[in-house]
């Protein structure tokens, strides 16, 4: 790009999901903020995928798609499950959404 191009730059909505028109763009943030949290506990307790996939019930296939963020398959109940297996207390609140939103959202909040 010359210095003489200008870039165009979309400030993000926060959700890189709804940003590229992905349905169920809540749920996937959701979700991927989840794997995330799995996946840091994975590595900050050094675990192979194999014994990942040991204490999560998963086979090593699993845990690497799950580690890849290949999420298809992996509910949210199911993400909230594995990481109760690594002993992760998993804590679910609900609200009244506030006046400035159209809609009511999921959210995930990572403390692990």
């Amino acid at each position: 790009m010359s210095n003489q191009e200008e870039m165009k730059v979309t400030r993000s909505s926060g959700n890189v999901f709804a940003d590229m028109g992905l349905p169920d763009a809540d749920d996937a943030l959701a979700k991927a903020k989840v794997a995330y949290v799995i996946n840091s506990v994975i590595k900050r307790r050094k675990l192979t995928q194999v014994k990942a996939g040991e204490i999560l019930g998963l086979d090593q296939a699993n845990v690497s798609r799950l580690m890849c963020g290949r999420l298809n398959g992996f509910t949210l109940d199911r993400l909230f499950r594995l990481l109760n297996a690594l002993d992760i207390d998993v804590e679910v609140t609900f609200k009244e959404k506030p006046a400035t939103r159209p809609h009511g959202a999921v959210m995930v909040h990572a403390v692990a």
